[in-house]
């Protein structure tokens, strides 16, 4: 499940240890985290001077002083393992993939929620974005999906904005994909992953709902600063979805970037429950068994909500 963007992301990394010192680091991550050596220092209790040192090589950080800063940032915990490595200490915080025995009761509890959650939809992403598993709700929605768009390993935001994906059927597309956007962006700022500045190009060369010709009424549209649903055309009509997420693990590499969505109709509950009914599989812990559109037919004429 970590698989190969996991790989990369450690590759990519770990090529940064080699060109910056520990110094460097932490300085990048004040400053990403737009802080003054001040108000570190006395956030962490230390003096200015000393956090100064630190920063430009004149002392050497010990293991705990690392972790006491990393703490203070909010550095993700891959990153610790970076800075401890840059310091020459062995890394703390272990990478396990979801397949491990020892995660074993991490699998049974998200598959758990996965399938309490029916009839709607849920899903389990890792910190890429990419589909880990889904519940039975979830195939129903991406009937006419482009097959390139459903090939293991499926991006859920380019599934999402893509012109051949969801974006056609996506009724408020211009909130929704502000709403993503704007949301990768929060996690760009506070990960500095490379990955997800690449996604981030990617889905903003994708077409915008008027070059899709998408009817833009509701483009002005006020959601009260509660958030954003997904207003989406499917084959039992215009399900409009509300978005909850809950993350696994904070204090494990492996399970810590496992993120599960959980979307609920807020209208035409009725009409979930058939969607749902009309075709569900067995939960899926593995994305490679996405259901191909042999089995979920393409719409060739959506229904008007």
């Amino acid at each position: 499940m970590e698989v190969l963007a996991g790989c990369w992301y450690s590759q990519i990394t770990m090529e940064t240890v080699q060109i910056q010192a520990v110094g460097s680091l932490l300085r990048n991550w004040r400053q990403r985290r737009r802080l003054s050596q001040l108000t570190l220092a006395c956030d962490a209790g230390i003096s200015s001077r000393h956090l100064s040192f630190l920063e430009t090589g004149r002392s050497s950080p010990s293991r705990e002083m690392i972790l006491l800063l990393a703490e203070q940032l909010e550095i993700p915990l891959r990153e610790r393992n970076v800075l401890l490595t840059a310091a020459g200490f062995a890394p703390m915080f272990l990478e396990r993939p979801l397949a491990d025995p020892a995660l074993e009761a991490a699998k049974k509890a998200i598959e758990l929620v996965l399938t309490g959650h029916e009839p709607f939809p849920a899903l389990v992403i890792d910190r890429h974005w990419t589909l880990i598993a889904a519940n039975g709700a979830v195939p129903p929605l991406l009937a006419g999906a482009d097959a390139s768009l459903l090939r293991p390993p499926v991006n859920v935001l380019r599934l999402s904005l893509h012109p051949a994906g969801l974006a056609p059927r996506i009724v408020n597309l211009p909130q929704w994909r502000a709403h993503l956007l704007e949301r990768l962006r929060r996690q760009i700022d506070l990960t500095a992953d490379p990955v997800l500045t690449n996604l981030l190009n990617d889905l903003l060369a994708y077409p915008t709902a008027n070059q899709l010709k998408i009817d833009r009424r509701n483009e002005n549209r006020d959601y009260a600063g509660i958030g954003v649903p997904l207003e989406l055309i499917t084959a039992a009509g215009m399900l409009a979805f509300f978005s909850t997420t809950t993350v696994f693990g904070r204090h494990s590499v492996g399970t810590g970037s496992r993120s599960i969505l959980s979307r609920r109709p807020s209208n035409f509950r009725d009409f979930a429950a058939d969607l749902y009914e009309a075709g569900k599989p067995a939960v899926m812990t593995d994305c490679n068994q996405l259901p191909s559109r042999t089995k979920y037919p393409r719409i060739t004429k959506l229904p008007v909500s």
